[in-house]
């Protein structure tokens, strides 16, 4: 077992996620929007993402799930999974580039649905990175010895950026990509530094920003698709400069995490890389050195689901994990280009 870089150990005690809705595959988009059948195979041959989930219904238009709707579930599944009441949290810290409302917070709005009251609440805007960010923050907290159990919270209602109605055909390209690679979905993590049986430890998380004199690789507006008299578009995205740029930059996280815990490539059992698109997925992997590594992966069939990423892979490793497996994390956000990773280890049976 590593030796913590500064106090207590923070176990991962329990996951849960939550998804709006039925699957929105490229089918159902193309069918939707009246695009030609060359447009769905330039889809999945450029993108390589296959569906996702919508927090916005494409007939009606109307919205079925806010982030604080999907942010409940997923809070509740992950204190139900770690075996923790709502009252044993300590402190609760969220991130999103898409809050429901300027104020108040939704990550109040999420505490008091699941009845966590008395507590501070954090909530950091970000994009990708946001997950990473949250879960160093909270790190922080627990092992600065003022915490014991934490509620990690992170996700995205990015289909408020997209209009059902909107000429499809008329949309520039690179607005069509950022509507296409991003699916909606909320993810949730308890905390603590209370070691409990076939819990991992999470060893490490950083980020770092990187993106000093460079043009962000996208932007996203402060309003949606419910906001008349607006010029320009909701959401756009600089798809060439994350091809050539994203990979690197995801070799150069996970460089700096192996340094840091003083870890071999050869150690890491799981790679959770990051997740733009699917065939950004397969690029990056190609440039991450981890001989014998195994991915685990989710963008194919849920779409870039932004801050509640990492929860989604976490949902799927942590029953696979056997004592001494190590596993790392790594995400890339590209609009002011940051990158940053994290790490897990099984505890090794005595």
């Amino acid at each position: 077992m590593g030796v913590p870089l500064n106090g207590a150990q923070v176990f991962v005690h329990g996951v849960g996620t939550a998804l709006p809705g039925p699957p929105v595959t490229n089918e159902d988009i193309a069918a939707h929007y009246g695009m030609p059948t060359v447009w769905r195979q330039w889809v999945d041959e450029f993108i390589g993402t296959r569906s996702r989930h919508l927090a916005v219904d494409l007939g009606t238009g109307k919205t079925s799930h806010s982030l604080t709707d999907l942010g409940e579930i997923a809070a509740r599944g992950a204190l139900a999974n770690a075996g923790v009441a709502a009252g044993d949290i300590d402190v609760v810290v969220m991130s999103t580039a898409t809050p429901d409302h300027l104020a108040p917070s939704t990550v109040s709005r999420i505490a008091g649905r699941v009845g966590i009251a008395g507590v501070p609440v954090y909530q950091l805007q970000s994009g990708c990175t946001g997950a990473v960010q949250a879960l160093e923050i909270t790190q922080d907290l627990l092992r600065g010895g003022a915490y014991r159990t934490a509620l990690v919270i992170g996700g995205d209602t990015s289909a408020k950026h997209t209009s059902p109605d909107v000429d499809a055909a008329s949309v520039p390209l690179e607005v069509q990509v950022n509507g296409l690679i991003f699916g909606d979905g909320v993810g949730a993590a308890v905390l603590g530094t209370a070691p409990a049986e076939g819990r991992p430890v999470l060893t490490h998380a950083h980020s770092r920003l990187v993106g000093a004199g460079r043009a962000p690789g996208q932007t996203v507006y402060w309003f949606g698709r419910a906001v008349s008299g607006e010029d320009g578009v909701p959401a756009s995205e600089d798809f060439k400069a994350i091809e050539t740029t994203a990979a690197p930059m995801a070799a150069d996280a996970l460089k700096h995490l192996l340094h840091e815990l003083s870890w071999d490539a050869e150690q890491v059992r799981y790679i959770l890389p990051p997740q733009l698109s699917a065939r950004m997925t397969d690029r990056t992997l190609s440039h991450l050195a981890l001989p014998g590594s195994e991915p685990i992966s989710r963008v194919t069939e849920i779409g870039n689901t932004g801050n509640a990423i990492p929860y989604f892979q976490l949902e799927l490793l942590l029953p696979r994990l056997n004592p001494g497996d190590r596993a790392v994390g790594i995400s890339i956000e590209a609009s002011k280009w940051i990158r940053s990773g994290y790490a897990l280890e099984q505890p090794a049976t005595a």
